[in-house]
């Protein structure tokens, strides 16, 4: 833990009060909170990121979009534009945000919208003329205006969110207590061979309450990276350069390492902005593997065309037939 954390834990029963309060004030109705006629589902989390959101975004396109009609809905972090703005054939990362865009130019089909205010999003969506069936909401687990109808929470196997305390010496944006308003919560990046007595374990430290169910998933990586142009077979590659600006780089990390690749590692900040330096540093490379989300940031660049690939991954749930399920029961009773 970095010192400024440490030093700064005087304001923690400070954060703890204006969250908890916030929240009493919305569960009680003091506070108005919107809610919808249709289905909208909100995909969050307790901490300040990395606990694969985005992943889980896309296993219910996934599930969801041979079915029913979708949009997704996010904030579209650090990009340049402001207000409600609706994914088109003009969308960059720098316009809608490097995460809906990689939805939008992923899923063909789907609607992505992006805007700060959920609810005026939500309205939004629903004044198009092709209106959506579902709202996927990306993020939006602490925004207490808007009330979805289906709150799946995740909270990473590495840093569960009953060991974790608030900002700003934790990591968590509002209480543990936040955890009830959840109607499943996924504990995501579990080991391949988590044993049940470990399930077990960690189930009865969450204390669920009896409507909540619980689900473990871990992530599945493709065994090839990608281009625009080729894909190239993860296991023959030379020596490369792994860049990541996400929050969490260990575990991919620790995965090419575990297929004994060879590579340096370049990490930034999460959704970070690359400067015409770090471009300039990274077309000395002669072969790049990135992270799908900053993938779709770089590969615009003419000068990394021909070097810059990412890796494919998706989330795997264990016992996915009663999650799936559990999802479109949810669906069924809106609609």
């Amino acid at each position: 833990m970095k010192l400024i954390r440490i030093l700064l834990f005087p304001v923690v029963p400070v954060y703890y009060l204006v969250t908890y309060v916030r929240n009493w004030l919305y569960d009680r109705g003091i506070k108005s909170s919107k809610s919808y006629r249709f289905p909208v589902i909100c995909v969050g989390n307790l901490s300040t990121g990395g606990t694969g959101k985005t992943p889980m975004i896309e296993y219910l396109i996934r599930l969801l979009k041979d079915e029913r009609s979708l949009a997704t809905l996010s904030r579209g972090f650090k990009r340049e534009t402001s207000g409600f703005l609706l994914a088109n054939a003009n969308a960059s990362a720098d316009s809608i945000g490097d995460e809906p865009f990689q939805f939008f130019r992923k899923f063909e089909g789907i609607q992505v919208a992006v805007d700060a205010n959920r609810h005026q999003g939500i309205e939004r969506l629903m004044a198009l003329s092709k209106k959506p069936e579902v709202v996927l909401l990306d993020d939006a687990y602490q925004h207490r205006k808007v009330r979805a109808g289906f709150n799946i929470l995740l909270t990473d196997y590495n840093n569960l969110y009953y060991k974790d305390m608030v900002l700003p010496t934790g990591n968590l944006r509002e209480p543990r207590s936040g955890s009830e308003r959840a109607d499943v919560i996924v504990v995501t990046k579990c080991k391949k061979d988590m044993s049940d007595a470990e399930k077990i374990r960690i189930t009865s430290k969450l204390k669920l309450k009896k409507n909540q169910k619980l689900f473990f998933s871990s992530v599945a990586y493709s065994s090839r990276v990608r281009s625009e142009l080729k894909e190239l077979e993860l296991a023959t590659l030379p020596k490369f350069t792994l860049v990541t600006g996400i929050a969490n780089a260990k575990p991919l990390v620790d995965f090419l390492a575990g297929k004994g690749l060879k590579f340096d590692h370049l990490e930034y900040g999460d959704h970070y902005n690359f400067r015409a330096s770090d471009i300039e540093h990274l077309a000395s490379k002669s072969l790049i593997v990135s992270t799908e989300k900053d993938y779709v940031r770089l590969s615009g660049l003419e000068v990394l065309k021909d070097k810059l690939y990412y890796l494919p991954i998706q989330i795997k749930i264990d016992e996915a037939a009663i999650f799936n399920e559990a999802v479109r029961a949810f669906i069924n009773q809106k609609s």
